[in-house]
């Protein structure tokens, strides 16, 4: 039988693959240094168990901890595998600086969520609710694996599958397009694009003074016909809206946006998310 340790198991992301993993026909071991999720995975029933120790018993190890501590938790772990064993993270940051431990005889992986998409076709009250997905609504999933070794790939893949199902597809990528992906894309782009959404509201309603419930309900109709004409082609804009559009782009946007996809802008970023002064590179 497959064995997979969740190491930080009590913890947000954690509790998320656990919850599916626990369900599975693999064996799952639950590892958690914290107080407040050793009490958690108590409650769930799920016992604790040395990330060292599990770490030895197992084929494939899941680093569930934030990225700014991957690096440290990978040097306690990593010399504890087995060899052919694979290390899984959860996002590409830490991979692609470089901060995980490398052995030669095992493998690593990287798989992140791409979370149920806004166009999903959503059926149940339980698909709508399950906003990020791993609970109910389908989702696909953008992982990297550079080693050509297919059957430890195939068992990544069972495990991501398990991890945040329901799944879709899994589709193969490098580790650096994997952190183009995030954080560039969906991070510096369009998760900034939405917080800019939630405070051209606050300014609409708060400063303008337009009631909210006319202003929201003005916003979110119009963020749905923006992506579907924007991302799917779904209906042209009207000339009057794309002379707005063009207002709104020379008053917001910088000329030079499109650096962000530079190599050195997202060694720069990514930098600042781990919190360490620069992107190591291999010599």
């Amino acid at each position: 039988m497959t064995t997979v340790t969740v190491v930080g198991a009590g913890g947000k992301m954690g509790q998320r693959v656990s919850n599916n993993l626990a369900t599975s026909d693999f064996q799952v071991l639950f590892s958690e240094n914290s107080p407040q999720g050793k009490e958690l995975l108590a409650s769930q029933d799920r016992e604790v168990t040395d990330a060292a120790e599990a770490a030895r018993q197992s084929d494939v190890v899941i680093l569930a901890v934030p990225d700014v501590v991957l690096g440290k938790v990978s040097e306690a772990l990593v010399p504890e595998l087995k060899p052919g064993a694979i290390v899984l993270t959860l996002d590409p940051a830490a991979a692609y600086a470089n901060l995980l431990l490398k052995r030669d005889d095992i493998e690593y992986a990287v798989a992140h969520p791409c979370h149920p998409s806004v166009f999903l076709e959503r059926t149940t009250k339980e698909e709508y609710a399950d906003t990020f997905g791993g609970i109910a609504a389908p989702q696909e999933v953008v992982a990297a694996f550079e080693s050509d070794n297919e059957t430890a790939r195939k068992l990544a893949d069972d495990v991501i599958r398990v991890m945040y199902a329901p799944v879709v597809d899994v589709h193969w990528v490098s580790v650096k397009q994997l952190a183009v992906l995030e954080p560039t894309l969906v991070e510096t782009v369009a998760c900034m694009v939405g917080s800019l959404l939630n405070e051209a509201l606050h300014e609409t309603v708060h400063t303008v003074g337009v009631p909210e419930p006319a202003a929201r309900a003005m916003l979110l109709g119009h963020v749905q016909v923006a992506l579907t004409n924007t991302l799917r082609g779904s209906n042209p804009f009207s000339d009057a809206c794309l002379i707005a559009m063009d207002y709104g782009r020379e008053s917001i946007v910088k000329d030079d946006w499109k650096k962000i996809f530079d190599d050195g802008e997202l060694d720069k970023v990514i930098a600042r998310m781990l919190k360490i002064d620069a992107v190591k590179r291999d010599n």
